[in-house]
């Protein structure tokens, strides 16, 4: 129920070579086809990866019905150790995701693009707290249009505020934080969510 907002050692930069946050941070009305998309991902990663991958969640906003988002999926793949690259890597940059995100201090946390449909693939090991907070907030925004509605305004608003300044998906996410924050209260002091996470364990 707390976040670890750990930031990078210094001189350190989560951003492989090559690669860096993206400028598109246009969000859309909510696309029926999203779940299908999901499902063209999760399967793309279970071709690659058979029994290694632990468990696929369709996370983020595109996972919530009625909800306005940024065309892309976002998506959490566990796997037996985030950490081990060449168990998972390799195999699905043959499937044409490619790794953009390398972060050791926080959850050892990876991320991996890929293109068509568009997503974000974020790789974690069991037991993560992040992949249960995603679970968490996703159910929550599922269960309650009133919050539902108030990320949605906080997404648009961050999305203008974004392109005023020329700015990227950092300084996006940057803008909607302290609504993010407000909503994962509410979510964490309604408890009953918690137990419907159940999260692979080593």
């Amino acid at each position: 129920m707390r976040f670890q907002d750990t930031a990078a050692p210094r001189g350190a930069s989560p951003w492989v070579a090559g690669a860096g946050p993206t400028c598109e941070v246009a969000v859309v009305d909510p696309d029926p086809a999203w779940p299908r998309l999901f499902q063209v991902i999760a399967d793309r990663v279970r071709s690659a990866l058979g029994r290694n991958a632990l468990a696929i969640e369709h996370i983020g906003s595109t996972s919530v019905a009625r909800l306005a988002a940024k065309p892309i999926v976002d998506v959490d793949l566990i796997v037996e150790d985030s950490a081990e690259e060449a168990t998972y890597v390799s195999q699905l940059e043959r499937v044409g995701f490619r790794l953009v995100v390398r972060e050791p201090w926080w959850y050892q946390h990876r991320c991996m693009r890929g293109a068509d449909p568009a997503c974000n693939l974020h790789v974690f090991s069991p037991e993560c707290p992040e992949v249960a907070r995603h679970i968490i907030f996703r159910d929550w925004l599922r269960d309650n249009p009133a919050d539902r509605q108030l990320y949605e305004d906080a997404k648009r608003a961050a999305a203008v505020a974004t392109a005023r300044i020329g700015g990227d998906v950092e300084d996006y996410n940057a803008h909607k934080q302290d609504v993010v924050r407000q909503i994962y209260a509410r979510a964490f002091a309604g408890g009953q969510l918690a137990d419907r996470v159940v999260l692979p364990q080593r």
